[in-house]
């Protein structure tokens, strides 16, 4: 299967609500198993039934918090940001691939229901084909192929929650307010910072938004101790 993309969607789309898309769609779907790649909260909170897991790479991504969330973290008066990937020529991606079976597709179509499309990417495996819940070492290399086409979830801009770009304290400020059926906004962004630096990635975009958000919250927290 060759790589897709959900900007090469002519129209835009008139919901949110993308779970019927993507079930008509119908990616990977008659495989017995195959690779989701994740890139925001699926790193850190893989709520979903795996084989097995490993690090990857996408290569022409990056990964930007310009996607509305008005389900998960955020409500649709006052949606908070999360991230999606936006095509950058020589850009790589760093994140988590997952080897499920097609009865996941329905439950990752309603986590990922608001503005996300199904498409296919080439994963390249940074773990030398050791299974990524254990230690990796030399004895544990295999012949685990390094590189697969996988299911990734993208919010592309013609999508009626897609935010879009913005200034970094923009951006740092709505995260902070922001709060939904899933819990803070800033839990989702400081939870993938910490998940990407225990990867080793260098994503400068994400890490830059957590440090602001970071100072924001340490500013914050002496007036908050005055008033108590």
């Amino acid at each position: 299967m060759q790589d897709t993309d959900p900007t090469d969607n002519a129209a835009p789309m008139s919901s949110a609500d993308t779970r019927e898309i993507n079930r008509r769609q119908g990616h990977f779907a008659s495989q017995d198993t195959f690779w989701l790649f994740g890139y925001g909260s699926l790193i850190w909170k893989a709520d979903i039934a795996y084989r097995k897991r490993r690090p990857a790479l996408i290569h022409g991504y990056s990964r930007r918090f310009w996607q509305g969330s008005h389900d998960h973290r955020g409500t649709p008066d006052a949606p908070g940001r999360v991230a999606t990937l936006v095509r950058e020529e020589g850009a790589s991606c760093l994140g988590m691939a997952y080897l499920i079976g097609p009865e996941a597709l329905s439950p990752l179509d309603l986590r990922e229901k608001n503005g996300y499309l199904r498409a296919s990417v080439t994963l390249h495996f940074v773990d030398h084909g050791t299974n990524g819940d254990q230690p990796r070492n030399q004895h544990q290399v295999s012949a685990t192929p390094q590189t697969a086409t996988g299911l990734v979830y993208i919010a592309s801009s013609d999508n009626p929650a897609y935010l879009g770009d913005a200034p970094v304290d923009h951006i740092v400020q709505q995260i902070a307010r922001s709060h939904g059926p899933s819990g803070p906004n800033s839990d989702y962004l400081l939870n993938l910072a910490d998940a990407l630096n225990g990867l080793g990635g260098d994503d400068a975009h994400v890490f830059q938004l957590a440090q602001r958000l970071r100072q924001r919250m340490r500013q914050a927290a002496p007036q908050s101790s005055c008033l108590e």
